[in-house]
Protein backbone atom coordinates (compact mmCIF):
# COMPACT_ATOMS: atom_id res chain seq x y z
CA UNK A 1 0.00 0.00 0.00
CA UNK A 2 1.24 3.52 -1.15
CA UNK A 3 1.64 5.68 1.66
CA UNK A 4 -0.13 8.95 2.02
CA UNK A 5 1.15 12.09 0.11
CA UNK A 6 0.71 15.53 1.45
CA UNK A 7 1.57 18.39 -0.91
CA UNK A 8 0.78 21.19 1.33
CA UNK A 9 -0.05 21.37 5.12
CA UNK A 10 -3.96 20.93 5.27
CA UNK A 11 -5.34 24.45 5.39
CA UNK A 12 -7.41 25.99 8.47
CA UNK A 13 -10.41 28.00 9.11
CA UNK A 14 -10.51 31.04 7.06
CA UNK A 15 -7.20 30.47 5.41
CA UNK A 16 -6.35 31.76 2.07
CA UNK A 17 -6.60 29.79 -1.12
CA UNK A 18 -3.56 28.32 -1.91
CA UNK A 19 -1.82 30.50 -4.50
CA UNK A 20 0.09 28.88 -7.66
CA UNK A 21 3.24 29.55 -5.93
CA UNK A 22 2.32 27.15 -3.05
CA UNK A 23 1.78 24.53 -5.55
CA UNK A 24 5.04 24.91 -7.90
CA UNK A 25 6.87 24.25 -4.77
CA UNK A 26 6.22 20.86 -4.44
CA UNK A 27 8.25 18.37 -6.26
CA UNK A 28 7.67 17.66 -9.38
CA UNK A 29 9.56 14.22 -9.49
CA UNK A 30 7.30 13.27 -5.83
CA UNK A 31 4.22 14.10 -6.95
CA UNK A 32 4.83 11.78 -10.13
CA UNK A 33 5.82 8.99 -8.27
CA UNK A 34 3.01 8.86 -5.89
CA UNK A 35 0.36 9.35 -9.03
CA UNK A 36 2.93 6.44 -10.88
CA UNK A 37 2.14 3.95 -7.66
CA UNK A 38 -1.74 4.85 -6.80
CA UNK A 39 -2.24 4.40 -10.71
CA UNK A 40 -1.77 0.51 -10.30
CA UNK A 41 -2.61 -0.55 -7.08
CA UNK A 42 -5.72 0.85 -4.84
CA UNK A 43 -5.81 0.98 -1.14
CA UNK A 44 -6.48 -3.03 -0.32
CA UNK A 45 -3.38 -3.69 -2.64
CA UNK A 46 -5.71 -5.04 -6.18
CA UNK A 47 -4.76 -4.01 -9.29
CA UNK A 48 -6.90 -0.57 -11.24
CA UNK A 49 -9.29 -1.09 -13.35
CA UNK A 50 -8.89 1.76 -15.69
CA UNK A 51 -7.05 2.90 -18.89
CA UNK A 52 -3.38 1.80 -19.50
CA UNK A 53 -1.46 3.69 -21.38
CA UNK A 54 2.49 2.34 -22.88
CA UNK A 55 5.02 4.66 -24.47
CA UNK A 56 6.22 4.14 -27.60
CA UNK A 57 9.85 4.27 -26.55
CA UNK A 58 8.94 0.96 -24.23
CA UNK A 59 8.21 -0.38 -27.16
CA UNK A 60 10.94 -2.19 -29.09
CA UNK A 61 9.85 -2.52 -33.16
CA UNK A 62 9.07 -6.27 -34.66
CA UNK A 63 9.08 -7.28 -37.97
CA UNK A 64 6.02 -8.54 -39.80
CA UNK A 65 6.33 -12.39 -39.38
CA UNK A 66 5.09 -13.26 -43.23
CA UNK A 67 4.04 -16.96 -43.99
CA UNK A 68 4.16 -16.11 -47.94
CA UNK A 69 6.02 -12.50 -47.94
CA UNK A 70 3.24 -9.84 -48.73
CA UNK A 71 0.46 -11.57 -48.91
CA UNK A 72 -0.22 -14.03 -45.46
CA UNK A 73 1.21 -12.68 -41.88
CA UNK A 74 1.00 -14.27 -38.77
CA UNK A 75 -1.74 -12.45 -36.32
CA UNK A 76 -3.27 -10.50 -39.04
CA UNK A 77 -6.92 -11.06 -40.36
CA UNK A 78 -6.86 -11.66 -44.06
CA UNK A 79 -10.10 -11.62 -46.63
CA UNK A 80 -10.26 -13.27 -49.83
CA UNK A 81 -13.40 -12.22 -52.02
CA UNK A 82 -14.33 -12.42 -55.38
CA UNK A 83 -17.52 -13.32 -57.74
CA UNK A 84 -19.18 -16.72 -57.54
CA UNK A 85 -16.81 -19.99 -59.25
CA UNK A 86 -13.49 -18.40 -58.95
CA UNK A 87 -12.81 -21.44 -56.06
CA UNK A 88 -11.92 -18.93 -53.35
CA UNK A 89 -12.83 -21.65 -50.93
CA UNK A 90 -10.13 -24.33 -52.84
CA UNK A 91 -7.58 -21.32 -52.99
CA UNK A 92 -7.66 -20.88 -49.11
CA UNK A 93 -7.33 -25.25 -49.52
CA UNK A 94 -4.27 -24.50 -51.54
CA UNK A 95 -2.58 -22.14 -48.94
CA UNK A 96 -3.22 -24.99 -46.39
CA UNK A 97 -1.71 -27.70 -48.73
CA UNK A 98 1.59 -25.44 -49.01
CA UNK A 99 1.77 -25.01 -45.42
CA UNK A 100 1.14 -28.25 -44.48
CA UNK A 101 3.81 -29.92 -46.82
CA UNK A 102 6.61 -26.96 -46.02
CA UNK A 103 5.89 -26.75 -50.20
CA UNK A 104 6.11 -23.63 -52.24
CA UNK A 105 4.26 -20.70 -52.94
CA UNK A 106 2.90 -19.74 -56.45
CA UNK A 107 5.68 -17.00 -56.63
CA UNK A 108 8.06 -19.50 -56.02
CA UNK A 109 9.44 -18.56 -52.65
CA UNK A 110 9.31 -21.48 -49.80
CA UNK A 111 6.88 -21.87 -46.97
CA UNK A 112 7.18 -23.31 -43.45
CA UNK A 113 6.06 -26.48 -42.25
CA UNK A 114 2.88 -25.41 -40.27
CA UNK A 115 -0.55 -26.78 -39.25
CA UNK A 116 -3.91 -25.35 -40.23
CA UNK A 117 -7.15 -25.16 -38.81
CA UNK A 118 -10.24 -24.75 -40.55
CA UNK A 119 -13.84 -23.87 -40.58
CA UNK A 120 -16.63 -23.95 -43.28
CA UNK A 121 -20.09 -23.30 -42.63
CA UNK A 122 -20.69 -23.98 -46.93
CA UNK A 123 -18.58 -27.46 -47.29
CA UNK A 124 -19.21 -30.96 -45.89
CA UNK A 125 -15.44 -32.77 -44.62
CA UNK A 126 -16.17 -35.79 -45.97
CA UNK A 127 -17.05 -34.99 -50.09
CA UNK A 128 -15.73 -31.71 -50.34
CA UNK A 129 -12.78 -30.20 -48.04
CA UNK A 130 -10.93 -33.25 -47.78
CA UNK A 131 -11.10 -34.76 -51.00
CA UNK A 132 -9.90 -31.17 -52.34
CA UNK A 133 -6.99 -31.70 -50.22
CA UNK A 134 -5.79 -34.50 -51.06
CA UNK A 135 -6.30 -33.49 -54.52
CA UNK A 136 -3.85 -29.94 -53.76
CA UNK A 137 -1.30 -32.10 -52.28
CA UNK A 138 -2.06 -31.09 -48.29
CA UNK A 139 -0.91 -33.27 -45.28
CA UNK A 140 -4.31 -34.16 -43.60
CA UNK A 141 -2.87 -35.12 -40.93
CA UNK A 142 -1.51 -31.31 -40.02
CA UNK A 143 -4.85 -30.11 -41.14
CA UNK A 144 -7.80 -29.63 -38.30
CA UNK A 145 -11.05 -28.89 -38.97
CA UNK A 146 -13.97 -27.25 -36.64
CA UNK A 147 -16.42 -30.19 -36.01
CA UNK A 148 -18.73 -29.03 -33.26
CA UNK A 149 -18.66 -27.42 -29.88
CA UNK A 150 -19.57 -29.20 -26.89
CA UNK A 151 -21.26 -27.99 -23.65
CA UNK A 152 -22.35 -29.50 -20.62
CA UNK A 153 -25.99 -30.35 -22.14
CA UNK A 154 -24.17 -31.98 -24.70
CA UNK A 155 -23.11 -31.87 -28.58
CA UNK A 156 -24.27 -28.98 -30.96
CA UNK A 157 -22.41 -26.96 -33.93
CA UNK A 158 -19.84 -24.57 -33.94
CA UNK A 159 -20.83 -21.13 -34.08
CA UNK A 160 -18.26 -18.54 -35.15
CA UNK A 161 -20.71 -15.75 -34.00
CA UNK A 162 -20.76 -16.40 -30.25
CA UNK A 163 -17.67 -19.61 -30.23
CA UNK A 164 -14.11 -17.71 -30.87
CA UNK A 165 -13.05 -17.07 -27.72
CA UNK A 166 -13.89 -21.25 -26.73
CA UNK A 167 -11.85 -21.61 -30.17
CA UNK A 168 -8.63 -19.77 -28.87
CA UNK A 169 -8.23 -21.62 -25.96
CA UNK A 170 -8.43 -25.07 -27.99
CA UNK A 171 -5.79 -23.28 -30.60
CA UNK A 172 -3.64 -22.11 -27.55
CA UNK A 173 -3.45 -25.85 -26.52
CA UNK A 174 -2.27 -27.28 -29.87
CA UNK A 175 1.14 -28.29 -30.40
CA UNK A 176 2.28 -26.90 -32.37
CA UNK A 177 -0.42 -24.34 -32.63
CA UNK A 178 -1.78 -23.53 -36.30
CA UNK A 179 -0.36 -21.05 -38.77
CA UNK A 180 -3.44 -20.55 -40.44
CA UNK A 181 -6.85 -20.60 -39.78
CA UNK A 182 -9.29 -20.50 -42.66
CA UNK A 183 -13.08 -19.00 -41.82
CA UNK A 184 -15.77 -19.88 -44.53
CA UNK A 185 -18.16 -17.60 -44.81
CA UNK A 186 -16.63 -14.68 -42.77
CA UNK A 187 -19.80 -13.41 -42.74
CA UNK A 188 -20.94 -16.00 -40.52
CA UNK A 189 -19.08 -14.79 -37.61
CA UNK A 190 -20.87 -11.52 -37.64
CA UNK A 191 -24.52 -11.73 -35.01
CA UNK A 192 -26.27 -8.19 -35.95
CA UNK A 193 -26.24 -6.83 -39.19
CA UNK A 194 -23.91 -7.45 -41.59
CA UNK A 195 -24.21 -4.30 -43.17
CA UNK A 196 -23.02 -1.59 -40.30
CA UNK A 197 -20.14 -0.84 -39.55
CA UNK A 198 -20.47 -0.30 -36.08
CA UNK A 199 -21.55 -4.34 -35.89
CA UNK A 200 -19.68 -5.99 -38.00
CA UNK A 201 -16.15 -4.28 -36.51
CA UNK A 202 -17.80 -5.19 -32.77
CA UNK A 203 -18.11 -8.95 -34.14
CA UNK A 204 -14.77 -9.25 -35.84
CA UNK A 205 -12.61 -8.52 -32.90
CA UNK A 206 -12.43 -11.67 -31.37
CA UNK A 207 -10.91 -12.70 -34.15
CA UNK A 208 -8.76 -9.96 -34.77
CA UNK A 209 -7.77 -10.53 -30.70
CA UNK A 210 -7.01 -14.19 -31.80
CA UNK A 211 -4.65 -13.69 -34.39
CA UNK A 212 -2.93 -11.53 -32.50
CA UNK A 213 -2.55 -13.28 -29.25
CA UNK A 214 -1.84 -16.65 -30.95
CA UNK A 215 0.35 -15.59 -33.82
CA UNK A 216 -2.45 -16.75 -36.20
CA UNK A 217 -2.98 -15.83 -39.67
CA UNK A 218 -6.47 -15.75 -39.95
CA UNK A 219 -8.20 -16.07 -43.54
CA UNK A 220 -11.76 -15.21 -44.07
CA UNK A 221 -14.01 -15.88 -47.04
CA UNK A 222 -16.57 -13.79 -48.37
CA UNK A 223 -17.92 -12.45 -52.34
CA UNK A 224 -18.63 -9.36 -54.45
CA UNK A 225 -21.63 -7.65 -54.39
CA UNK A 226 -23.63 -7.73 -57.61
CA UNK A 227 -23.35 -4.55 -59.90
CA UNK A 228 -20.46 -3.57 -59.01
CA UNK A 229 -17.85 -3.77 -61.90
CA UNK A 230 -15.27 -0.82 -61.96
CA UNK A 231 -15.82 -0.11 -57.65
CA UNK A 232 -12.44 -0.17 -55.58
CA UNK A 233 -12.34 -3.66 -54.73
CA UNK A 234 -12.36 -3.38 -51.25
CA UNK A 235 -15.92 -1.88 -51.67
CA UNK A 236 -17.23 -4.63 -53.51
CA UNK A 237 -16.94 -6.95 -50.49
CA UNK A 238 -20.59 -8.07 -49.87
CA UNK A 239 -21.63 -6.51 -46.41
CA UNK A 240 -20.66 -3.44 -44.28
CA UNK A 241 -17.16 -1.64 -45.63
CA UNK A 242 -15.68 -2.85 -42.54
CA UNK A 243 -14.98 -5.86 -43.80
CA UNK A 244 -12.65 -4.43 -46.28
CA UNK A 245 -11.53 -1.89 -43.71
CA UNK A 246 -10.51 -4.30 -40.78
CA UNK A 247 -9.06 -7.11 -42.68
CA UNK A 248 -5.04 -5.93 -43.22
CA UNK A 249 -4.95 -7.87 -46.35
CA UNK A 250 -7.78 -8.06 -48.98
CA UNK A 251 -6.99 -10.58 -51.47
CA UNK A 252 -9.73 -10.57 -54.80
CA UNK A 253 -10.23 -13.25 -57.74
CA UNK A 254 -12.11 -13.09 -61.11
CA UNK A 255 -12.62 -14.59 -64.06
CA UNK A 256 -11.27 -14.00 -67.33
CA UNK A 257 -13.03 -14.19 -70.32
CA UNK A 258 -11.65 -15.90 -73.54
CA UNK A 259 -9.97 -12.63 -74.87
CA UNK A 260 -7.73 -12.17 -72.09
CA UNK A 261 -6.82 -15.94 -71.66
CA UNK A 262 -9.77 -17.01 -70.19
CA UNK A 263 -9.19 -19.05 -66.42
CA UNK A 264 -8.94 -17.11 -63.42
CA UNK A 265 -6.68 -14.10 -61.34
CA UNK A 266 -5.73 -13.76 -57.74
CA UNK A 267 -5.38 -10.01 -57.20
CA UNK A 268 -3.61 -8.14 -53.95
CA UNK A 269 -6.59 -5.34 -53.75
CA UNK A 270 -5.40 -4.38 -50.44
CA UNK A 271 -3.01 -4.71 -47.97
CA UNK A 272 -1.76 -2.12 -44.72
CA UNK A 273 1.41 -4.40 -44.92
CA UNK A 274 3.40 -3.84 -47.87
CA UNK A 275 2.62 -3.82 -51.48
CA UNK A 276 -0.70 -3.99 -52.81
CA UNK A 277 -0.56 -4.39 -56.52
CA UNK A 278 0.38 -7.45 -58.52
CA UNK A 279 -0.96 -10.98 -58.62
CA UNK A 280 -0.97 -14.52 -60.18
CA UNK A 281 -3.13 -16.24 -63.27
CA UNK A 282 -4.59 -19.95 -62.25
CA UNK A 283 -7.35 -22.51 -63.84
CA UNK A 284 -9.21 -24.60 -61.76
CA UNK A 285 -8.65 -28.27 -62.62
CA UNK A 286 -10.36 -31.59 -61.91
CA UNK A 287 -8.26 -34.41 -60.55
CA UNK A 288 -9.28 -38.15 -59.88
CA UNK A 289 -7.81 -38.86 -56.48
CA UNK A 290 -5.99 -42.29 -57.10
CA UNK A 291 -5.88 -43.25 -53.33
CA UNK A 292 -9.97 -42.90 -53.37
CA UNK A 293 -11.56 -44.22 -56.93
CA UNK A 294 -14.69 -42.61 -58.39
CA UNK A 295 -13.87 -39.43 -56.33
CA UNK A 296 -12.82 -36.73 -58.01
CA UNK A 297 -12.22 -32.49 -56.84
CA UNK A 298 -11.14 -29.59 -57.96
CA UNK A 299 -7.27 -28.09 -57.24
CA UNK A 300 -5.59 -25.17 -58.40
CA UNK A 301 -3.57 -25.03 -61.36
CA UNK A 302 -0.90 -21.82 -60.90
CA UNK A 303 -0.04 -19.75 -64.07
CA UNK A 304 1.65 -17.09 -64.68
CA UNK A 305 3.06 -13.51 -62.55
CA UNK A 306 0.55 -10.39 -63.29
CA UNK A 307 1.75 -7.00 -62.55
CA UNK A 308 -0.79 -3.65 -62.42
CA UNK A 309 -2.84 -2.66 -59.95
CA UNK A 310 -5.82 -4.81 -58.44
CA UNK A 311 -8.26 -2.15 -60.25
CA UNK A 312 -6.65 -2.80 -63.34
CA UNK A 313 -6.79 -5.89 -63.46
CA UNK A 314 -10.09 -7.08 -62.31
CA UNK A 315 -11.08 -4.38 -65.21
CA UNK A 316 -10.12 -7.44 -67.48
CA UNK A 317 -12.46 -9.70 -65.97
CA UNK A 318 -15.27 -6.82 -66.31
CA UNK A 319 -15.49 -6.99 -69.80
CA UNK A 320 -16.63 -10.30 -69.91
CA UNK A 321 -20.50 -10.41 -71.78
CA UNK A 322 -22.85 -8.66 -68.99
CA UNK A 323 -25.44 -11.14 -68.41
CA UNK A 324 -28.14 -8.93 -68.95
CA UNK A 325 -27.44 -8.78 -72.36
CA UNK A 326 -27.13 -12.05 -73.63
CA UNK A 327 -28.97 -15.66 -73.03
CA UNK A 328 -31.61 -15.17 -70.57
CA UNK A 329 -31.50 -11.63 -70.52
CA UNK A 330 -33.22 -11.89 -74.33
CA UNK A 331 -35.81 -13.85 -73.11
CA UNK A 332 -36.18 -11.08 -70.50
CA UNK A 333 -36.95 -8.86 -72.82
CA UNK A 334 -38.54 -10.30 -74.70
CA UNK A 335 -40.75 -11.15 -71.97
CA UNK A 336 -41.07 -7.28 -71.05
CA UNK A 337 -42.27 -6.22 -74.38
CA UNK A 338 -45.07 -8.82 -74.59
CA UNK A 339 -46.27 -7.64 -71.60
CA UNK A 340 -46.55 -4.00 -72.20
CA UNK A 341 -47.75 -4.45 -75.92
CA UNK A 342 -51.15 -4.05 -75.14
CA UNK A 343 -50.39 -0.54 -73.05
CA UNK A 344 -49.08 0.34 -69.48
CA UNK A 345 -49.27 -2.61 -66.92
CA UNK A 346 -48.65 -1.88 -62.81
CA UNK A 347 -45.56 -2.62 -61.26
CA UNK A 348 -46.91 -5.00 -58.97
CA UNK A 349 -48.70 -6.87 -61.83
CA UNK A 350 -45.15 -6.66 -63.82
CA UNK A 351 -43.73 -8.69 -60.86
CA UNK A 352 -46.12 -11.28 -60.22
CA UNK A 353 -45.79 -11.88 -64.10
CA UNK A 354 -42.13 -11.69 -63.50
CA UNK A 355 -42.31 -14.33 -60.88
CA UNK A 356 -44.38 -17.15 -62.34
CA UNK A 357 -42.43 -16.67 -65.62
CA UNK A 358 -39.53 -17.07 -63.67
CA UNK A 359 -37.53 -14.70 -63.81
CA UNK A 360 -35.76 -12.64 -60.84
CA UNK A 361 -37.04 -8.79 -60.03
CA UNK A 362 -33.97 -7.35 -60.44
CA UNK A 363 -33.06 -8.56 -63.65
CA UNK A 364 -36.81 -7.73 -64.81
CA UNK A 365 -35.94 -3.92 -63.42
CA UNK A 366 -32.28 -3.93 -65.01
CA UNK A 367 -33.46 -5.29 -68.30
CA UNK A 368 -36.05 -2.73 -68.18
CA UNK A 369 -34.05 0.14 -67.56
CA UNK A 370 -31.70 -0.98 -70.85
CA UNK A 371 -35.05 -1.01 -72.87
CA UNK A 372 -36.00 2.55 -71.61
CA UNK A 373 -39.60 1.24 -70.00
CA UNK A 374 -40.85 4.22 -68.55
CA UNK A 375 -42.05 3.76 -64.42
CA UNK A 376 -44.62 6.86 -63.62
CA UNK A 377 -47.28 6.74 -61.03
CA UNK A 378 -51.17 6.58 -62.45
CA UNK A 379 -52.50 9.86 -60.55
CA UNK A 380 -51.66 11.55 -56.94
CA UNK A 381 -52.31 8.62 -55.11
CA UNK A 382 -52.45 5.59 -57.99
CA UNK A 383 -50.43 2.90 -58.27
CA UNK A 384 -47.14 2.55 -60.41
CA UNK A 385 -47.35 1.68 -64.26
CA UNK A 386 -44.91 0.61 -66.70
CA UNK A 387 -45.26 2.03 -70.26
CA UNK A 388 -42.81 0.86 -73.57
CA UNK A 389 -41.08 3.51 -75.09
CA UNK A 390 -42.98 3.19 -78.16
CA UNK A 391 -46.05 4.43 -76.08
CA UNK A 392 -44.74 7.68 -75.20
CA UNK A 393 -43.27 8.04 -78.63
CA UNK A 394 -46.24 7.70 -79.61
CA UNK A 395 -47.95 10.64 -77.72
CA UNK A 396 -44.55 13.09 -78.55
CA UNK A 397 -41.23 13.78 -78.07
CA UNK A 398 -40.99 13.33 -74.21
CA UNK A 399 -38.15 15.26 -72.07
CA UNK A 400 -38.14 14.50 -68.84
CA UNK A 401 -36.85 17.13 -65.92
CA UNK A 402 -34.75 16.37 -62.92
CA UNK A 403 -36.80 14.44 -60.01
CA UNK A 404 -36.82 17.20 -57.26
CA UNK A 405 -36.62 15.52 -53.60
CA UNK A 406 -39.43 16.60 -51.34
CA UNK A 407 -41.75 16.73 -54.28
CA UNK A 408 -44.90 15.03 -55.26
CA UNK A 409 -44.15 16.06 -58.65
CA UNK A 410 -41.92 13.47 -60.14
CA UNK A 411 -41.25 13.73 -63.88
CA UNK A 412 -42.56 16.64 -66.01
CA UNK A 413 -43.43 16.22 -70.08
CA UNK A 414 -43.00 18.45 -72.54
CA UNK A 415 -45.63 17.07 -75.35
CA UNK A 416 -44.83 18.73 -78.93
CA UNK A 417 -45.97 17.42 -82.04
CA UNK A 418 -43.99 14.97 -84.20
CA UNK A 419 -43.97 17.40 -87.27
CA UNK A 420 -42.66 20.83 -86.34
CA UNK A 421 -44.15 21.90 -90.16
CA UNK A 422 -48.00 20.84 -89.06
CA UNK A 423 -50.15 23.62 -88.17
CA UNK A 424 -51.11 23.36 -84.32
CA UNK A 425 -54.82 22.77 -83.43
CA UNK A 426 -57.15 21.75 -80.46
CA UNK A 427 -57.71 18.56 -81.88
CA UNK A 428 -55.04 15.76 -80.78
CA UNK A 429 -52.57 14.98 -83.24
CA UNK A 430 -52.99 11.22 -84.38
CA UNK A 431 -50.21 9.14 -84.84
CA UNK A 432 -50.20 5.28 -86.27
CA UNK A 433 -50.00 2.23 -83.64
CA UNK A 434 -46.39 0.58 -83.71
CA UNK A 435 -46.33 -1.82 -86.39
CA UNK A 436 -45.36 -5.10 -85.40
CA UNK A 437 -45.32 -8.48 -87.44
CA UNK A 438 -47.52 -11.17 -87.60
CA UNK A 439 -44.78 -13.49 -86.10
CA UNK A 440 -44.09 -11.12 -83.38
CA UNK A 441 -47.69 -10.34 -82.81
CA UNK A 442 -47.47 -14.57 -82.09
CA UNK A 443 -45.14 -14.76 -79.87
CA UNK A 444 -46.19 -11.94 -77.64
CA UNK A 445 -49.58 -14.01 -77.45
CA UNK A 446 -47.85 -17.19 -76.26
CA UNK A 447 -45.94 -15.28 -73.71
CA UNK A 448 -48.50 -13.75 -71.96
CA UNK A 449 -50.22 -16.94 -72.36
CA UNK A 450 -47.73 -18.81 -70.83
CA UNK A 451 -47.35 -16.04 -67.60
CA UNK A 452 -50.62 -16.46 -67.10
CA UNK A 453 -51.06 -20.25 -67.60
CA UNK A 454 -48.21 -20.64 -65.39
CA UNK A 455 -49.33 -18.61 -62.71
CA UNK A 456 -52.79 -20.24 -62.44
CA UNK A 457 -50.97 -23.85 -62.37
CA UNK A 458 -49.12 -22.51 -59.89
CA UNK A 459 -52.47 -21.16 -57.73
CA UNK A 460 -54.25 -24.22 -58.05
CA UNK A 461 -51.44 -26.49 -56.44
CA UNK A 462 -49.37 -27.86 -58.77
CA UNK A 463 -45.38 -28.83 -58.53
CA UNK A 464 -43.26 -27.10 -59.89
CA UNK A 465 -42.42 -30.06 -61.90
CA UNK A 466 -45.85 -30.21 -62.76
CA UNK A 467 -45.90 -26.75 -63.99
CA UNK A 468 -42.90 -27.19 -66.23
CA UNK A 469 -43.97 -30.23 -67.91
CA UNK A 470 -47.32 -28.40 -68.49
CA UNK A 471 -45.97 -25.51 -70.42
CA UNK A 472 -43.29 -27.57 -72.15
CA UNK A 473 -46.62 -29.65 -73.69
CA UNK A 474 -48.44 -26.22 -73.81
CA UNK A 475 -45.04 -25.07 -75.80
CA UNK A 476 -45.01 -28.10 -78.41
CA UNK A 477 -48.71 -27.85 -79.19
CA UNK A 478 -48.52 -24.10 -80.37
CA UNK A 479 -45.55 -24.58 -82.23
Amino acid sequence: MSAPLTLVPPLRAGAAPLSLADLEAVGRAEVRAHLAAVATTTTAGRPMVGVSLTRAADITPEPIAWLWGGWLARGKVHLIAGAPGTGKTTLGLSFAAVLTRGGHWPDGTAAPLADVAMWSGEDTPADVLVPRLIAAGANPARVHLVSGFTTERGARAFDPATDIAALAVRLARMDPPPALLIVDPLVSAVTGDSHKNAEVRSALQPLVDLAAAHGVAVLGVSHFSKGTQGRDPTERVTGSLAFGALARVVLATAKLPEEHGGGCILVRAKSNLGPDAGGFGYHLDLAALAEYPGISATRVIWGEVLEGSARELLSRADTRADPDTTGEASDVEVFIRSCLADGPVSAKQMQEDASGAGYSWDRVKRTAHRLGVERRKDGYQGSWVWTLPAEREAKGSIEPAKECKGSTLRRVHSLLPLDDSAPLSDEAPRFPAPTQSPEEAAAASRRRHRVKTKRALKAAGWTAAEVAAELVALESVQT
